[in-house]
């Protein structure tokens, strides 16, 4: 058996890897065009913020451990140019010499992995115009800042890289712009879910600009600014293009292999292309979505390394195959933390799939405990019978392991009714005794059950003729500030009021978080109100969004 692999990092090494501890005989030749085979790129952006102190941690191995650990025909500097799939051969360019050779296989395994986004755009060629994808590129940046040259740098793209590397920039003591095309930070999540993030880089100190384009960038030998479409100039010394990637799919279409999303290669579960002998895998091949059981394409690091193991499996004979992606994703910036997992709303609406939704804010552990800190979980769920369709987590501490919870979820298709019934692990420290998660699976479930009727922040018209806005906090509370229009009747005591309120009326009540309002809620359509309604996350939420959905979201009670 001899497998030629292109490309390293995770699929590539992953599979090479994989592929000798099951069989020792094999012959596996692992080509890499550059000079590094397997490297930490989702660390670049924490080298270059100084948490990683030693640019050899980022090497994961190299070819010479490769060579003695696995005895695998290591070739760096060697690119795959060309496939004869008829008589099963590669064309290989050594870029050392320049010259070209072929290597005949029995198994071909394609993990070239994408390219990052350069749009055709004066002056995107500048030397001090960077991308960061590889050792190289992150050696060029480091080189720039420490030459003591750099005052200002400038983000292009608001989405992982562009997030982690704004952060970055900070840390070594830059003045930092960012610029994003869409009218959101992360376009892929839900826009009043990055309302956090937002918030702490404006507290940062960021210039933050959306929903503005990059039309150039000018200056005489280096890159001095970039020119915006609404016509806005940004000045900066570094500028970091962040504008996400596509997969680098020419190898696969000079074989004519069939294309998947975005250019990918289509695959089935066995990662395997139209060409039953050629596998492609990580960023350059497509995957089931598991949400909706559509096509996507999804370039995240888990999957890539869970699909190396795949393919080794699969070429050996071993049983196993890949089941497809839930996006699951975290980002940071500095205390502010954004996870998902499986369905977003923008995702639903687009593939039309139906859909509830739930905002709870609970402590990450217990609110007695010192230091608890709240998350906002956003939870996804089928309207029939209340299967798990997604969630987004923002906040500070604990994001993590609740949305690895969800998404182990939605992978062993799990109802709120079953996720509120997980024995979640719990101390004081830790966790509460009703777990963030099992709060949202209850919230949930009360939803499906009719016991609570929700209207979310981008949905109500705090001046709609009629209704009755309600705030049940305790007066101390309202200091900080009260809906206009609301009419206070605290929680305690409430059923002595509710002869204030008109039952002919629409009533909306809130609380900090949705609790209390729900408790209020269920008073009174125990005591004959109709059209009674839980405002999700309650104040809280109100506060944190309310500019945003001011200015972009559309403003009708359902």
């Amino acid at each position: 058996m001899k497998v030629v692999i292109a490309g390293g990092v995770a699929v590539g090494a992953g599979t090479a890897a994989r592929l000798r501890r099951l069989n020792e005989k094999a012959e596996i030749i692992l080509l890499e065009k550059g000079e590094y085979v397997s490297f930490a790129n989702c660390g670049l952006p924490y080298y270059i913020a100084g948490e990683i102190k030693d640019r050899e941690e980022l090497l994961l191995n190299t070819p010479e451990s490769l060579r003695a650990r696995f005895h695998i025909d290591v070739r760096v500097k060697n690119e795959l140019v060309e496939v004869d799939r008829q008589n099963k051969t590669v064309k290989i360019l050594n870029h050392d010499n320049g010259e070209t050779y072929v290597e005949n296989y029995d198994k071909l395994v394609l993990a070239q992995g994408a390219a990052p986004i350069r749009p055709p755009i004066p002056g995107i060629d500048f030397s001090n115009v960077y991308q960061l994808r590889s050792v190289p590129d992150v050696d060029a940046i480091q080189e720039r800042i420490s030459s003591g040259q750099v005052k200002k740098a400038v983000v292009i793209g608001a989405g992982f890289i562009g997030i982690e590397m704004v952060e970055a920039f900070l840390a070594r003591g830059l003045e930092v712009a960012l610029i994003e095309k869409a009218p959101q930070i992360m376009p892929p999540s839900d826009p009043e879910m990055t309302i956090p993030i937002v918030k702490a880089l404006e507290k940062a100190g960021v210039e933050l600009i959306l929903n503005d384009g990059i039309q150039s960038l000018k200056g005489d030998s280096v890159a001095e600014r970039v020119v915006l479409e609404s016509g806005k100039e940004i000045t900066g010394d570094v500028f970091l293009l962040g504008l996400g990637v596509r997969p680098d799919s020419s190898i696969a279409k000079q074989t004519k292999l069939e294309l998947g999303i975005a250019g990918s290669l289509k695959v089935n579960e066995h990662l395997q292309t139209s060409d039953p002998d050629i596998y492609a895998a990580g960023d350059l091949a497509d995957s089931t979505f598991k949400s909706t059981g559509e096509d996507t394409w999804i370039p995240l690091a888990g999957p890539a390394n869970k699909q190396a193991r795949a393919i080794a499996n699969h070429i050996m004979g071993r049983p196993g195959k890949f089941s497809g992606v839930l996006g699951t994703s975290i980002v940071r910036f500095q205390k502010e933390v954004l996870a998902q997992t499986g369905l977003t709303e923008k995702t639903a609406k687009r593939s039309n799939i139906p859909y509830k939704v739930s905002y709870t804010i609970s402590k990450h552990h217990a609110g007695y405990y010192p230091g608890a800190k709240d998350m906002i979980i956003k939870l996804l769920f089928a309207p029939d019978d209340g299967k798990v369709l997604g969630a987004q987590i923002t906040g500070t501490e604990g994001i993590d392991k609740r949305i690895d919870v969800i998404a182990t979820a939605i992978y062993s298709e799990l109802t709120v009714a079953d996720l509120m019934e997980l024995d979640l692990a719990y101390a004081p420290p830790f966790g509460a005794a009703k777990d963030p998660i099992i709060m949202a699976a209850m919230t949930a479930q009360n939803i499906l059950d009719s016991l609570l009727n929700v209207v979310q922040t981008e949905h109500f018209d705090m001046f709609a003729p009629g209704v009755q806005i309600v705030d049940v906090r305790d007066p101390h509370e309202t200091a900080k500030g009260i809906i206009e229009g609301a009419k206070l009747i605290p929680l305690p005591g409430f059923r002595d009021h509710i002869s204030e309120l008109d039952p002919k009326r629409p009533v909306v009540l809130y609380c900090r978080s949705g609790f209390r309002s729900y408790v209020a809620t269920r008073i009174l359509r125990l005591n004959g109100f109709e059209a009674v309604y839980n405002w999700a996350g309650g104040y809280t939420l109100w506060e944190l969004w309310k500019d945003w959905y001011a200015k972009e979201a559309s403003k009708t009670l359902v």
